[in-house]
């Protein structure tokens, strides 16, 4: 008997074998590249900066940690960032289901594909076009102030506002697909029977949708709020002086990389902890 039919036995012998050795390379590659990188990150932020040279000290210390709790500036940028990761989710969800409602719903069956595929479109474009392209608009003098001229106002320019608009607009895609996905698998008959029991709409939408849609719409917002936590391109396009958690860790890691290492744990650790949230809705079985 060959090597070859050798083996071939043992794994047919073994299922739990077989998939080890199916598992053995993606979940090499997750440890080392993905969770080796966060440990290294976690590492670097209990190093210190030497003052003079700016040279790493690789001396273990917790005071970057410190600093993130005791400056008022460092937490205002934490608080800051996770209100608008938070606005966003918000507005998303706000816009989103109207739009996933109706692709779901209420257009007929042969244009629901081509709905989906208007929605998949934003996402083809390139990220710094888009964000440019809203630079444009928000701009003094621009599109969105000769909009609201007419009515006596003037577009938000360049600062927090903006960045929630353009986060919401980049980020708004990945709202409505899951709360479409949601929403198709809701039998017809509920909606059906709720009407005939005297349900009104409001009343239908909020005891019979919304508690079976809620899932895709945690899963939509596991998207949004972490996207928004970590992104620091728009601020920097749109966001005028305003500071949040990437462009701070942006413009520290030349300067002092242990303190912007600090920093990155942030959202980690913010991450995980709104996944452990929304992990008791069914949200991550909806992904």
């Amino acid at each position: 008997m060959t090597i070859g039919r050798k083996a071939a036995g043992v794994l047919h012998r073994s299922p739990r074998l077989r998939l080890a050795l199916l598992l053995a390379a993606p979940l090499t590659w997750l440890v080392v590249a993905y969770l080796g990188s966060l440990a290294v990150l976690f590492l670097s932020g209990l190093w210190t900066t030497d003052p003079f040279t700016s040279d790493i000290v690789r001396t273990w210390t917790l005071d970057n940690f410190k600093t993130l709790f005791t400056t008022d500036v460092y937490r205002q940028v934490a608080l800051r960032t996770i209100g608008v990761a938070l606005c966003v989710t918000v507005l998303c969800v706000v816009l989103a289901f109207p739009i996933a409602f109706y692709t779901a719903r209420v257009a007929r069956p042969r244009w629901r594909p081509l709905l989906v595929v208007a929605i998949l479109t934003p996402l083809w474009a390139s990220y710094l076009v888009k964000a440019y392209a809203w630079r444009v608009m928000l701009a003094e003098g621009g599109l969105l102030d000769w909009l609201l001229s007419p009515l006596g106002l003037s577009g938000p320019g360049y600062g927090l506002t903006a960045t929630v608009l353009v986060l919401t607009y980049l980020w708004l895609p990945y709202m409505i697909l899951p709360i479409h996905a949601g929403l198709e698998r809701v039998p017809e008959g509920l909606l059906d029977a709720s009407a005939d029991l005297g349900a009104r709409t409001w009343r239908t939408f909020r005891t019979v949708l919304l508690p079976l849609v809620l899932p895709s719409v945690a899963a939509g917002s596991v998207f949004t709020f972490s996207l928004s936590l970590g992104d620091y391109i728009a601020v920097q396009i749109v966001g005028g002086k305003t500071q949040l958690i990437g462009n701070v860790v942006y413009s520290n890691i030349t300067l002092d990389l242990p303190l912007a290492a600090a920093l990155g744990t942030v959202p980690v650790v913010v991450i995980v902890l709104y996944l452990l949230a929304v992990r008791r809705t069914g949200a991550l079985s909806s992904l």
